[in-house]
C-alpha cells in the first residue's frame, strides 16, 4: 500500500468537495437571478401594456442611417446577465470537481492495490464522481442548467458526509469478501445508483413543477407584482415539465437495467461469500423493494392511464428507497452487509 497515493487522494477529494460546493452556489444564484430577470421582463410587458389600455401614446421615431441601426443593434444586442455568467462558472467548476473527484478515486485504488469500493467513504465517493459525470452529460443533452441546484445539492451532502463521518484510511478488506463477484457488484451499484439519483431529482422537480402550473381559483391568486402579475417562485424558473420527464424518464431506461444486473451480481456473489443467493437480509430486501419501484414506474410510464404524476411519484418512492437502503441499512440496521466501512 502506497501512503503517498493514499495522501493525493484525500486531497483530490477535498478539492472534489469544494469543487461541488462552489459550484452548487453559482448553480443557486443563477438559479435566483433568473427570478429576478424573469419579474422585471413582466413589470415591463404590464407597463406597456397599461399604457396601451389607457390611451397611451406612441411616437414614431425615424431611424437615421446605416451607423444610426448598427449603434442600436449593439446597445439592443443580448448581453449575458451576472447570474448566466454564474451559471457557465458553475458548469466549469462542476467539470474541475468531477476531475478531482475521478483523480481522488484513481489514486486511492492505487493506494489500496484493488477497485476502491471496499467501504462506504469509497462507495459514496465514486456515486458522487459517477452522479456528477452522469449531470453533465444530462447538460449537454438538455441544457437544462437550472436542474443544476438540485442535482448537486444531494452530490454536495453525500460528499461532506463521506469526508466527515465514513472516511476510513486505506487498507485493504477481509479476505472473505474480497471475490470478483463483489467488484462487479459495488460497481453496477454505484453507477446504477449515480443514474437513478438524477433520475429521481427530475422526478421530485416535476411534481413540484406541476404544483406550480396548477390554476388557482381567482380567490386564491394572492398579491400582484408592481408589474401587475402574481410573484413568481424561484422554482418557476426550472424546465419545463416536459423536459423533466423526459430526463427522469431516459436516465431511468439507462439505470434500472444495471441495477438489476447488480443486485444479480450480488446473490451471485452472496452465494460465493455466504454460501446462499438469497438470504432476506435487510440490504437484499430494500434492494428488491427498490427495483419492484423502479420496474413499475418504468411500467407505468409506457401505460398511458398513469403517465405523468403518477409514473413521477412511484420514481420518487424508489429514489427515496435507494437512498433509505444507501444510509440508513448501512448506518443503523445491523445485517451481514454492516462490514461496509462504519463498524
Amino acid at each position: 500500500m502506497s501512503d503517498t497515493w493514499a495522501q493525493i487522494s484525500d486531497l483530490a477529494f477535498e478539492a472534489a468537495l469544494a469543487g461541488y460546493v462552489v459550484a452548487l452556489v453559482c448553480y443557486a444564484i443563477e438559479l435566483a437571478s433568473r427570478r429576478g430577470n424573469d419579474a422585471a421582463e413582466t413589470a415591463t410587458a404590464s407597463t406597456a401594456l397599461r399604457a396601451g389600455n389607457t390611451g397611451g401614446t406612441s411616437t414614431l421615431v425615424r431611424t437615421g442611417g446605416a451607423a444610426d441601426r448598427d449603434r442600436i443593434g449593439a446597445i439592443t444586442r443580448p448581453v449575458a446577465t451576472w447570474g448566466t455568467r454564474f451559471g457557465r462558472a458553475a458548469v466549469v467548476v462542476t467539470t474541475v470537481g468531477a476531475a478531482a473527484n475521478v483523480i481522488s478515486v484513481i489514486t486511492r485504488g492505487l493506494a489500496v492495490g484493488r477497485l476502491p469500493l471496499g467501504n462506504m467513504y469509497e462507495f459514496v465517493s465514486v456515486i458522487c464522481a459517477a452522479t456528477t459525470i452522469v449531470w453533465l452529460v444530462v447538460l449537454a443533452k438538455t441544457g437544462a442548467r437550472t436542474l443544476g441546484t438540485f442535482v448537486m445539492l444531494p452530490v454536495v451532502i453525500l460528499a461532506v458526509i463521506a469526508g466527515a463521518r465514513l472516511y476510513v484510511p486505506a487498507a485493504p478488506v477481509a479476505p472473505a469478501l474480497n471475490s470478483y463477484w463483489k467488484w462487479i457488484h459495488v460497481t453496477t451499484v454505484a453507477i446504477s445508483s449515480s443514474i437513478l439519483l438524477v433520475s429521481g431529482a427530475a422526478s421530485v422537480l416535476y411534481l413540484i413543477r406541476g404544483r406550480l402550473e396548477r390554476p388557482l381559483p381567482a380567490a386564491q391568486t394572492g398579491p400582484v407584482t408592481a408589474g401587475g402579475g402574481r410573484p413568481r417562485s424561484v422554482l418557476a424558473t426550472l424546465p419545463s415539465m416536459a423536459t423533466l420527464d423526459r430526463i427522469a424518464y431516459r436516465t431511468a431506461i439507462v439505470g434500472f437495467p444495471l441495477f438489476t444486473f447488480a443486485v444479480i451480481a450480488g446473490a451471485l456473489w452472496a452465494e460465493v461469500a455466504w454460501g446462499r443467493y438469497w438470504g432476506w437480509d435487510p440490504k437484499e430486501t430494500c434492494a428488491f423493494i427498490t427495483w419492484v419501484f423502479y420496474a413499475a414506474y418504468l411500467h407505468a410510464r409506457s401505460t398511458a392511464g398513469w403517465r405523468g404524476q403518477r409514473a413521477a411519484w412511484i420514481c420518487v418512492l424508489g429514489f427515496v428507497s435507494m437512498l433509505f437502503n444507501l444510509f440508513f441499512i448501512n448506518m443503523v440496521v445491523s445485517g451481514l452487509h454492516s462490514y461496509a466501512g462504519l463498524n
